[in-house]
């Protein structure tokens, strides 16, 4: 029991030490430098920018992934629009192994809304009650 508690309070106070070491940088004020604040983490928008769009990507663009092709291309694009990515796989359009090496590189945008004719035309019905 006695050893636990060592063990827990060593922790803690281990746990705590970054801690105090940023509150007495500031109180000195000293700057410290935080090496992971340094570097620039890749934002969500960014990396998705980097990513081809299964839904929208040319021929060509498909093409460039690794292990896509003429015919894949093809499918891929004769199967849109895709809800996510995942479904390349579970429609067939890849196999697992083509699919592990392209999924972190393609991404599955919505694809637009269809604009509704309903809206469109007026209700005939109600145009002749007026």
């Amino acid at each position: 029991m006695k050893k636990q508690l060592a063990v827990l309070t060593i922790a803690l106070a281990l746990a705590a030490l970054p801690a105090l070491g940023q509150s007495a940088a500031k109180s000195s004020g000293t700057a410290t430098t935080n090496a992971a604040a340094s570097t620039t983490p890749a934002s969500k928008s960014g990396a998705a920018a980097d990513k081809i769009d299964i839904n929208s990507a040319s021929k060509q663009e498909l093409m460039k992934l690794d292990g896509i092709g003429d015919a894949i291309s093809a499918k891929i694009i004769a199967g849109r629009p895709y809800k996510t990515k995942r479904d390349l796989l579970t429609q067939k359009i890849v196999n697992q192994s083509t699919y592990a090496k392209i999924s972190d590189k393609i991404i599955a945008h919505a694809a637009a809304p269809a604009k509704s004719t309903a809206a469109a035309k007026p209700d005939t019905a109600a145009s002749k009650a007026k």
